[in-house]
């Protein structure tokens, strides 16, 4: 299994761990993360979820072979349910951030309560350069956090961003070495941990209360785009065109 999972003292460790392919994500594992959310939130004796990826790379974004075999098929699809048990988790989340972030690896970010990387973490958003859409509330959220002319820098143009890029963009709480990193998450799930419980799950309600229905309603929106989008000419010559490692070319669009 390439979603490893672990509890200890309170914290709920969630592994994305396929290094041989830079931890990218195949539907199976999407079913894996979100009963791995579930149930942390469901258990009594966690108090914090940990989500960190291996020491090289925290995550490559979805497989592309096993996306265009098992594309999402509507809001009942693995990677949709695995969003909104993330979106929806009532007890904090931390992230640690090691080597890429692709995509959706960039994107879990926004629904992390604290997030931590690498110096030389790298994240980007290259969705339009797939044909495709902003996913997972991406289209709200990096706005609110970045500013609307970076978040269209990032979203449109699909440029990676620097582990500084993204601490001054709000995406990331702290840089650390390598080694450090998720050393460091851990002591402040720890940290987290030995909080009041009820205090803290309260507060997080309170922090995300205004976002909520406008989160859940983004999502939807996305998600139906991005379907109808995963349908076009222009993701098939995208897709055909990253599998043939070359340029795509859109020339013939309009």
């Amino acid at each position: 299994m390439s979603i490893l999972t672990e509890t200890s003292e309170s914290i709920a460790g969630i592994q994305i761990a396929r290094p041989e392919r830079k931890n990218a994500i195949t539907e199976a594992m999407y079913v894996a993360l979100e009963q791995a959310v579930l149930a942390a939130e469901a258990d009594p004796a966690v108090r914090v979820l940990l989500i960190y990826g291996t020491p090289e790379v925290f995550c490559a974004g979805n497989d592309i072979d096993d996306f265009l075999r098992n594309p999402p098929g509507g809001p009942d699809a693995p990677v949709c349910r695995f969003m909104r048990s993330l979106a929806h988790a009532v007890k904090p989340v931390v992230a640690a951030v090691n080597g890429v972030a692709v995509g959706i690896g960039t994107t879990l970010l926004f629904h992390c309560d604290l997030a931590f990387c690498a110096d030389d973490a790298r994240f980007s958003m290259p969705f339009v350069n797939l044909g495709i859409s902003p996913e997972f509330a991406s289209s709200l959220l990096l706005p609110l956090t970045a500013g609307y002319h970076r978040a269209a820098e990032k979203l449109m143009l699909g440029d990676p961003s620097s582990a500084e890029e993204a601490l001054e963009m709000g995406l990331v709480n702290r840089i650390l070495p390598p080694g450090e990193v998720l050393p460091y998450a851990r002591r402040q799930c720890t940290r987290l941990a030995r909080l009041p419980p009820e205090s803290l799950r309260q507060t997080k309600r309170l922090l995300k209360t205004g976002l909520r229905e406008a989160i859940d309603r983004t999502m939807k929106d996305e998600n139906e785009t991005f379907q109808r989008l995963l349908l076009s000419e222009e993701a098939r010559e995208a897709f055909t065109a990253f599998r043939e490692r070359r340029t795509p070319d859109f020339s013939r669009f309009s």
